[in-house]
């Protein structure tokens, strides 16, 4: 699907449905059963997430919302006028409106797999920044991807954006893998502004994805809601239960859902059995220092170039270049 103005345009690239099922069987066949994180983001996950953004226990959108508007001119400066801003996850782009009114971009491309939210956000930025053009995919940004939507606009210096600490719920692998790809999209002379959640005392980390008002368990558990809704699955919700807790050796939030008994749940006619505390994983969240993050962009065949983080050290953003 596409539509297309002058100063808009909506093009659909992301996969089948069945890819969503095969993701499924696949996670829930392991041994250690897990789930990808990019499926919470339906449209009640997306509102969940957002109500979870405003949650007095989850510091991670208020901590960077101010770092950016304290430090987006800075911001602005190192990106340089006139170039095309690539953001990967957009979800509300709550803090790319503050970007892109220092930046002035000449287009916009936000990529998302929520299609719904998506088409919203892309419209809003659309009119919220009339000179702005802009080219929104739906895609899993995870996976390589040719972007059409730039045809015209080679002759722009392209920046990636990855707000939010998204960069976490990938593992050092996979975190090296996704900065790479990102690299080769912005090309030689490219940049890539990036989010990271900062390491800090464990009991702040667990409070925040175990937040009093259950609104986190909600939200990892609306996942197994889906699965129902979208592949006819028999999910007993009640019989689950949502676990985070902080890996300190491992520098992470776990998020689980833990199986409250022995049961057996149906999915297109298959039984997948459940022992009494077994868990399916659904997300890590890795948290870094400055210097194990610049680490890892290094590896990837990025130059740190500035880091800027908010007044209690909580979450850093990062600007790279593409190595020459």
């Amino acid at each position: 699907m596409e539509r297309a103005d002058p100063g808009y345009s909506f093009r659909d690239l992301n996969p089948e449905a069945g890819r969503f099922r095969d993701d499924v069987m696949a996670g829930l066949s392991r041994p250690e059963k897990s789930l990808p994180p990019k499926y919470f983001y339906d449209a009640r996950g997306c509102a969940l997430f957002e109500a979870i953004c405003e949650l007095p226990e989850y510091y991670l959108t208020r901590a960077e919302l101010s770092l950016m508007r304290l430090h987006v001119g800075d911001m602005a400066r190192h990106l340089g006028p006139q170039c095309a801003l690539i953001e990967y996850g957009s979800g509300s782009a709550l803090k790319s409106r503050i970007l892109i009114g220092a930046l002035a971009p000449v287009a916009y491309v936000p990529i998302d797999i929520a299609r719904a939210e998506l088409a919203a956000t892309a419209a809003d930025i659309a009119r919220e920044f009339p000179r702005v053009r802009v080219r929104a995919v739906c895609a899993d940004y995870s996976r390589p991807l040719a972007l059409p939507e730039l045809e015209g606009l080679d002759a722009c210096r392209r920046v990636g954006y990855f707000p939010g600490s998204t960069i976490g719920n990938f593992t050092a692998p996979e975190a090296s893998a996704f900065l790479a790809l990102a690299r080769d999209q912005v090309g030689t002379g490219g940049g890539l502004l990036i989010g990271v959640d900062l390491k800090k005392d464990p009991a702040r980390l667990d409070a925040a994805y175990n937040d009093a008002r259950g609104v986190t368990a909600a939200f990892n558990l609306n996942l197994l809601a889906r699965i129902n809704r979208e592949l006819g699955a028999d999910f007993d919700l009640p019989a689950f239960r949502h676990r985070a807790y902080y890996d300190e050796k491992q520098g992470r939030i776990e998020m689980h859902l833990e199986s409250i008994r022995d049961q057996a749940v149906t999915i297109g006619g298959r039984a997948i059995r459940f022992r009494k505390g077994e868990t399916i994983h659904t997300e890590n969240s890795y948290k870094y220092s400055v210097r194990e993050f610049q680490q890892l962009a290094t590896g990837a065949g990025l130059a740190p170039r500035a880091c800027w983080t908010d007044s209690d050290r909580l979450f850093s953003v990062h600007y790279l270049t593409v190595a020459q």
